[in-house]
């Protein structure tokens, strides 16, 4: 849900980290966002948890690599 508040804010997530146990906005903005970004017009239950699963697990590996440090990578990759 913090990537994808900061995201639809039109911040740069560039250099955001993801920070445990805070909590941000309230338990319907959090699922307005993931109805408006998960792609599927009417999700289920199912297609949602499969949405924030995969979205959680893939911004979890690119917080992990180096290659999306931007203190390492600088601004080689500038927008990637």
């Amino acid at each position: 849900f913090q990537y994808l508040k900061r995201f639809h804010q039109g911040c740069n997530l560039d250099a955001f980290r993801y920070e445990a146990l805070s909590v941000e906005g309230s338990p319907a903005e959090c699922l307005q966002l993931f109805l408006l970004h998960c792609g599927v017009m009417d999700p289920s239950w199912a297609e949602l948890r499969n949405f924030t699963w995969f979205l959680n697990i893939q911004l979890r590996d690119c917080e992990a690599s180096v290659f999306c440090n931007p203190d390492f990578v600088q601004d080689t990759l500038n927008g990637f």
